[in-house]
């Protein structure tokens, strides 16, 4: 419809274009507040808990499942003798491997918060951002229909 439509297009580019340049501007003139205090932050839940909310959440997620009938099956040998036990080796595999990732990320940024230059860094990125969706709203709002 975009494609066809010159006013749909001009529109939903101009909106794209105030939406970027709002984050960009939002994120260059944003003042960095302070750290949250000890006393400030929410009382940790126990890592128990936390697993198994995550865990509940992606087995009651319908589109889990949904990813992993089309996206799994091409990987399997269509003359394998144990189809099931295939999808379940490669769905383990996918978990072990997202699971690690997962740890790495969540140590990284643990790391990361306790280190006294976390403001620096987040002074630096939100400037670095900020300039970033300027410019690509300003290189949106430069570009004609395709």
């Amino acid at each position: 419809m975009l494609s066809t439509s010159a006013l749909a297009f001009a529109i939903v580019k101009w909106v794209g274009v105030a939406y970027l340049v709002f984050v960009g501007l939002k994120l260059l003139l944003s003042r960095t507040a302070a750290p949250l205090a000890v006393a400030d932050a929410p009382a940790a839940l126990p890592l128990r808990q936390v697993f198994m909310q995550g865990f509940w959440t992606n087995v009651l997620n319908p589109k889990v499942a949904l990813f992993f009938l089309a996206f799994l099956p091409q990987f399997i040998d269509q003359d394998a003798p144990a189809k099931p036990l295939a999808f379940l080796a490669l769905g383990l595999v996918f978990n072990v491997t997202g699971t690690a990732w997962n740890l790495i990320v969540a140590w990284a940024a643990g790391a990361m918060a306790r280190s006294p230059h976390v403001i620096a860094v987040k002074v630096w990125l939100d400037r670095a951002l900020g300039a970033l969706f300027l410019a690509l709203g300003t290189r949106l709002a430069v570009t004609s229909q395709p």
